[in-house]
């Protein structure tokens, strides 16, 4: 049996269009193309589509995933390697959000009567479920910046590292906060965050305004990054995102 384009983009939530990409980078060939240019797809290609997608929610790109899939001899061993990605990604969100929602619930309470957070005690807590090294991992649609973190971040020590994870969650939560708050994306004080964001950017490397924009879109659309975001307030992603155009429309056109 098989299925036309429109019926797959359907079933899959994926466009025509990118299905058309897909194949035109030689990803996912169609089973036939009708004499009229219409796509078909058979049960091989719509497991191959699963695959692609699940790697896609992982955080690799096309050439990776490309990669992968040209290694991979048995589908079945595939779809368990997958599987066992999968697995790991979710314990590592659901540690992720539990550290968060205690560093939340130990904020709230501090601010509240005063007494030091808990974690002070512990700091190593404050970092369950996040490892420095996947943000760098998830900056690979971002390879010159990508190659400035990693060098930079070769030179540094261990506290340094975590110093600077430590204040990069702070920026999640602050944001986090003025979300809740219902303080809109283009308001001064989320673009004062916005700005504290981009002069540390800026001050590793030339940062466009282009990318500086890609930069927010890839919030929502990096399933890695996505995935820390809405991990702390569901809705955060998108309001970073509309937050960093607000920021290049007034700040830096």
């Amino acid at each position: 049996m098989v299925w036309p384009i429109a019926e797959v983009a359907r079933m899959s939530g994926v466009t025509a269009r990118t299905l058309r990409h897909y194949d035109e980078i030689g990803l996912l060939p169609p089973a036939t193309i009708g004499s009229n240019g219409h796509r078909c797809y058979g049960e091989r290609e719509l497991l191959r589509l699963q695959q692609i997608l699940v790697l896609r929610a992982l955080g690799l790109g096309l050439p990776e995933i490309g990669r992968v899939l040209a290694e991979q001899v048995d589908e079945l061993d595939a779809l368990r390697a997958h599987h066992r990605r999968l697995l790991a990604e979710r314990d590592r969100l659901a540690a992720l959000a539990g550290t968060v929602s205690r560093t939340i619930a130990e904020l709230e309470q501090s601010r509240k009567d005063g007494t030091p957070m808990t974690s002070v005690n512990r700091p190593e807590n404050l970092f369950e479920g996040v490892r420095p090294g996947q943000y760098g991992e998830s900056l690979r649609d971002f390879p010159e910046h990508a190659a400035e973190v990693g060098r930079r971040t070769a030179g540094m020590s261990q506290e340094e590292i975590e110093a600077g994870q430590r204040e990069r969650t702070a920026q999640m939560i602050r944001l986090a906060e003025l979300l809740a708050a219902g303080v809109p994306a283009d308001a001064e004080a989320v673009q004062a965050e916005v700005d504290g964001q981009y002069r540390a950017l800026a001050g590793m490397r030339a940062v466009s305004t282009e990318e500086f924009r890609a930069m927010g879109r890839s919030c929502v659309d990096n399933a890695q990054w996505c995935a820390a975001y809405e991990a702390i307030a569901p809705g955060l992603a998108a309001y970073q995102r509309d937050a960093i155009d607000a920021y290049a429309d007034t700040r830096l056109t």
